[in-house]
């Protein structure tokens, strides 16, 4: 299978362009060539970035050596850049390589997922559903509309991508992902959306025996001489800056985190307090951890968004539908 960077290809490709498409000068002045590269070379191009070796990567692909080693070369002559670092023992990655092995995920994987969609039937309806999505309770809402969904379809796939709103945005641009779920206000202008009928709470997660765990809620003057971890995502919120009443810059900031449950090790063992959302770890029974939310309180907004003119898989398009009829449903009762 090739990829051919014009016509109505184009657009469906844009994101790879950058990589793959050469601008060369003739007596006129500029003109585009237009270059082709077969997804086959980009899997092999990956099978050996992951083996660290070409010998194991061959054995991987059922293939020989010579014609892999061949086709790398190639490959390398055709972008113009020195793809690989062969050493004796392991082959290591150019930055132009890394760079490379990013775009080839992405096209690899968005090749994957339009030939998914394609083969899908009306009937008998199947394929994957790609959602990203922050830390947060709300997934539950995403959670039981594929369950009601695959009572009927039993056959549709779901994969989740963790990561912040920034994350999510990017790969939601890319056409990796069918949808998003948010936490917190983010201009999503350019997107279509639905807004959740809940918010998450913002508050503090700590020991038990941690002098603020005699109190109810937590000012920003209880924090301003704590060691505190605190989330990428919170760290550049506006209104966890404005909550904090100083400068996150003067505050003692012993950790970052993106994934939440990881943070709260840390707490654990003592290293500082987690500015982070309620529900996300068990505080009850014997855990040696609490959450106290913040006071003022401070509530974070939920949506999930698609991109606009969004042309939906059928199992994608179904999910959706799905999941608006439950919430419309939780609206009446």
């Amino acid at each position: 299978m090739e990829i051919a960077f014009r016509g109505n290809q184009k657009k469906f490709y844009r994101h790879a362009e950058k990589c793959f498409t050469r601008v060369m000068k003739d007596k006129k002045g500029e003109r585009e060539e237009v270059t082709y590269l077969d997804i086959r070379v980009l899997q092999y191009f990956l099978t050996v970035a992951r083996e660290e070796s070409i010998t194991k990567a061959a054995q991987q692909l059922h293939m020989t050596q010579p014609p892999l080693s061949r086709q790398l070369k190639d490959l390398e002559k055709e972008l113009g850049k020195q793809l690989l670092i062969r050493g004796n023992r392991k082959v290591m990655l150019t930055e132009d390589g890394i760079l490379l092995r990013k775009r080839a995920e992405e096209l690899v994987d968005l090749m994957e997922k339009t030939k998914e969609e394609l083969s899908s039937s009306d009937r008998n309806l199947s394929g994957d559903i790609r959602i990203g999505c922050g830390e947060t309770e709300a997934i539950s809402f995403l959670a039981q509309a594929a369950k009601s969904l695959q009572r009927e379809h039993p056959l549709i796939h779901y994969h989740i991508y963790s990561g912040d709103a920034e994350r999510v945005m990017e790969r939601l641009d890319k056409g990796l992902i069918d949808f998003g779920l948010l936490v917190g206000r983010v201009d999503i202008n350019k997107y279509d959306y639905i807004k959740l009928p809940a918010k998450d709470t913002w508050g503090v997660l700590m020991r038990k025996d941690s002098p603020l765990a005699e109190k109810e809620a937590i000012c920003a003057e209880d924090l301003w001489d704590k060691p505190l971890i605190l989330s990428h995502q919170a760290a550049a919120n506006s209104e966890m800056n404005a909550w904090l009443k100083t400068d996150i810059s003067k505050l003692n900031i012993t950790a970052t985190y993106d994934l939440i449950y990881n943070a709260s090790v840390f707490v654990k063992k003592g290293l500082g307090y987690v500015i982070g959302l309620d529900k996300l770890i068990n505080t009850s029974g014997e855990s040696v951890l609490c959450f106290r939310p913040l006071y003022p309180a401070l509530e974070a907004e939920l949506c999930v968004i698609w991109k606009k003119y969004q042309i939906f898989s059928k199992a994608s398009g179904a999910f959706l539908c799905q999941l608006q009829e439950e919430l419309n449903e939780g609206e009446t009762t």
